[in-house]
């Protein structure tokens, strides 16, 4: 029975970081990596190569922009630690493919696509590592796909944790185990 650890916090926070050294902490020295970016300008390629910098001969990469769980599936059957870097950008992969036209459609897609992820992670004999952005804590975006992408993000987010074991909150660098402090309450 597989175990989810779900990392969260803002932009350059030192998610991917912290959940690189856990996973391979899980991992003793090996994980396999779900990399979900699509390259698409210098930009996303400079971030992917920021990343890909990081890991070594330890890592295995399983390209997944779309259908994960499949991957994740692939992956437990080596892996006892996976890491899946990360979930909004695999959203952001499902809107920029999405028919935008209808709300219910989006949500229960999205619904679906991360039900699929959860499960597929729960199936393997593994933990499987989620790195998302928090993204609920701005002001309100100006435009409806901005604000389809936050409200579907902390949708995914939230399904997530749910089903997590641990969710891990980073800010600069140094992560706090929110569901630990969610327990003293």
């Amino acid at each position: 029975m597989g175990k989810i650890i779900l990392v969260t916090g803002g932009a350059r926070s030192g998610k991917s970081s912290f959940a690189e050294k856990l996973a391979l902490k899980i991992g003793n020295g090996q994980a396999a990596y779900i990399a979900t970016a699509q390259i698409f300008d210098d930009e996303m390629n400079f971030r992917v190569k920021l990343h890909q910098s990081r890991r070594g001969d330890n890592w295995r990469t399983f390209e997944a922009p779309f259908v994960a769980e499949e991957k994740i599936s692939e992956a437990g059957k080596n892996f006892n630690a996976i890491l899946f870097d990360c979930v909004t950008i695999y959203i952001s992969n499902f809107l920029c493919a999405a028919e935008l036209d209808d709300e219910k459609f989006l949500y229960d897609k999205l619904r679906e696509m991360i039900q699929k992820i959860i499960d597929a992670a729960l199936n393997v004999d593994a933990v499987t590592i989620f790195v998302t952005n928090e993204v609920g804590g701005g002001i309100v975006p100006e435009n409806k796909l901005a604000r389809r992408f936050r409200d579907l993000a902390g949708l995914a987010n939230q399904m997530l944790a749910a089903h997590a074991e641990k969710v891990f909150l980073t800010v600069a660098g140094l992560a706090v185990d929110v569901k630990k402090l969610e327990e003293k309450l």
